[in-house]
């Protein structure tokens, strides 16, 4: 037997991983078949292979002995690693998917599965919070997090002297300003490469969306100029405008390290402490600081403290018994397939760079899915696959137990439903859209109120016992029966046109 092997995962490219202490070699798979029905964005493929590359370069250069492979699973990989090398050990950092460990720790006695995370939350630390609770409130989670890190803390009390600035920053798109141009990483001859293998191999894998420049970081050092660029240029109005949605702009005032955060290229805690010094420094206002900061330490850590919890059982739930298909503009990622301006400029910016906001994902892609009422098991397996931050820790929580409401309530307190209303309030879009937010039947009726009032009458009886959302339901006695009948038959054709 020769040596250590420190094996390496996709999503784990932080030179902090602790499987790489005392390693002797780095053995890396790139994986090309991956088994389950899964399609994955072309570009999200295109970071991946392309971060794990310039991970083994890195490593190369700096002496390490590095045995990158390709094979058709990290089971073969693995067999065919031990074969060459015989290592007397192969540590492995755990694996962020529910299960990996023990799987990928059953294919060889000499698979040691080395305990800890990327993460700044155990996921025991969590069970102990949550356990209990009949329902988590990730506010609250979030204030131990600011006081256990001691951000944006002025002795025992919050900056700015409150814990939440949200209602701050839930305003509409300006009229008059536009976000800065965001960090763009430069592509070399890794990227060349990956795009090349991409090409010989898209008859044999099946990829959504459109090939396009690399536009997100694929090593440490672009990540760090990325969030040096977003603290400097694009923080100070995050905060205001990190609800809204403009037709065309892709990115807003977005961070855009989430890919980054979740390949372990950043660490969250840095994240948030850079976020903080532009607090203290007079350069950026607290709302955006927190709003942000709010976003890395409490949310983040919260999906994924949740995932570590109770991931095997969200996943097979469906509180709403929903169960219509996926719709074909969203699966195939086609802007032309619908004449919602909002959805298929949504989809066209997803097609085209395999991201959105957390907006448009929530109240246009998920609030969608819910009002139509698509299954949560495929529904998460596209926003894992399309999306170029997804996994299956991030998206289970978020589209199960957030989008899709399917947990019934363990996460979020309300189904975050809306009409065009909310799309027309935060939005440029319904000035540009042949259907009307305000009306609920009738051919100019915008699909999203439509298919709000059908849902709420749908799910009457479930939602009519959650007190947050007691008022809404009471408004559908406001309907007369026959606009009633209306609005359900023309919600029946809808789901079936979306779902065909």
């Amino acid at each position: 037997m020769s040596g250590r092997t420190a094996w390496i995962l996709a999503d784990q490219l932080s030179a902090d991983n602790p499987a790489l202490e005392g390693a002797d070699r780095l053995l890396m798979v790139e994986a090309r078949l991956r088994p389950g029905k899964v399609r994955f964005h072309r570009q999200k493929l295109h970071l991946v292979w392309s971060a794990m590359r310039h991970f083994a370069e890195e490593k190369r250069e700096r002496g390490l002995e590095v045995d990158y492979r390709t094979a058709a699973t990290l089971t073969e990989g693995l067999r065919h690693h031990i074969e060459e090398f015989d290592p007397a050990g192969v540590a492995l950092l755990e694996p962020n998917t529910l299960g990996a460990g023990e799987r990928l720790a059953s294919l060889d006695s000499r698979v040691e599965i080395v305990k800890g995370s990327l993460f700044l939350t155990d996921p025991a630390d969590f069970a102990i919070w949550a356990e209990g609770r009949k329902q988590l409130r990730m506010e609250n989670f979030y204030r131990e997090q600011r006081r256990r890190y001691g951000l944006l803390m002025d002795g025992e009390a919050p900056a700015g002297g409150e814990w939440n600035f949200d209602a701050d920053n839930r305003q509409p798109p300006p009229a008059d300003q536009s976000p800065p141009k965001p960090y763009r990483p430069r592509e070399d001859g890794i990227d060349i490469a990956v795009r090349e293998d991409l090409d010989r191999l898209s008859t044999e894998i099946e990829m959504v969306g459109a090939d396009g420049k690399r536009i997100f970081p694929a090593t440490r050092a672009e990540a760090k100029r990325a969030l040096a660029s977003f603290c400097s240029k694009r923080l100070p109005e995050f905060g205001p405008y990190q609800d809204a949605m403009v037709e065309g702009e892709r990115f807003m005032w977005h961070a855009l390290i989430s890919s980054s955060l979740n390949l372990g290229l950043l660490d969250p805690l840095e994240c948030a402490e850079a976020a903080e010094r532009e607090y203290r420094e007079g350069n950026a206002p607290i709302s955006s600081v927190e709003g942000f900061i709010r976003q890395i330490i409490g949310w983040r850590e919260y999906v994924w403290g949740v995932y570590r919890w109770r991931g095997r059982e969200m996943r097979k739930s469906n509180a709403l018994d929903a169960h219509s298909e996926l719709p074909e503009a969203i699966a195939d990622l086609d802007p032309d397939a619908t004449e919602m301006a909002c959805l298929s400029d949504v989809l066209a910016g997803v097609r085209d760079t395999a991201y959105a906001h957390h907006i448009e994902r929530l109240m246009l892609l998920g609030n969608l899915m819910l009002t139509v009422g698509v299954e949560p098991g495929p529904a998460t397996d596209w926003f894992h696959g399309s999306f170029i931050d997804g996994y299956e820790w991030v998206m289970g929580p978020n589209v199960i137990g957030m989008a899709l409401w399917a947990d019934g309530g363990l996460m979020m307190s309300k189904p975050y439903a809306a009409t065009g209303a909310y799309v027309n309030r935060m939005s440029t879009y319904c000035s540009s859209c042949r259907y009307d937010p305000k009306k609920r039947s009738g051919d100019e009726a915008c699909p999203f109120t439509t298919l709000y009032w059908d849902f709420l009458e749908r799910n009457r009886e479930t939602l009519a016992a959650n007190p947050r959302m007691t008022l809404q339901v009471r408004n559908l006695d406001r309907i007369d029966s026959a606009e009633m009948a209306a609005i359900r038959d023309q919600a029946g054709r809808l789901r079936t046109t979306f779902s065909a």
